[in-house]
């Protein structure tokens, strides 16, 4: 956990960026200690994954991460188009992930527009709340 001294060496932007990288990082090793160490342990965060149902409260967004993880031999995700807002202690990032994931019967890539909100606690920032929405493939327009 920083200490507010060592946030302190870095602008706020800094340090959000740094706090969003630990979550993508935490996704990508497929660690549930990791991803629990990136978000606020409280029953108000929230998360919306593709495909899926909104989860509240930190029990119900914990158990998806860890089936998600259960279920994923390898992922790794890309970000593109990062833009990070502070206001006070309150922070969100807006960010496309490319997201490649490696299952026992095959593999997936996707394109998902993210917005991450994080709140500062004691210095630190936590994830309060992940919305990802899967981005459409154009079709292609030429006809043949």
């Amino acid at each position: 956990m920083s200490t507010p001294a060592v946030a302190e060496k870095h602008s706020p932007e800094a340090a959000v960026r740094e706090a969003n990288q630990r979550f993508y990082a935490a996704f990508e090793s497929l660690d549930i200690a990791a991803m629990d160490s990136v978000w606020a342990h409280e029953e108000t965060v929230q998360c919306v994954q593709p495909g899926w149902e909104l989860l509240l409260g930190w029990d119900e967004v914990r158990e998806r991460w860890a089936r998600i993880f259960a279920n994923t031999k390898r992922i790794r995700i890309a970000l593109s188009s990062v833009w990070i807002r502070v206001e006070g202690d309150i922070s969100w990032v807006a960010c496309t992930e490319h997201v490649t994931t490696a299952f026992d019967e095959g593999f997936d890539e996707a394109t998902v527009q993210a917005t991450n909100i994080f709140v500062r606690r004691e210095g630190q920032w936590l994830l309060v709340a992940h919305h990802a929405s899967p981005i459409p493939v154009p079709q292609d327009s030429t006809v043949q």
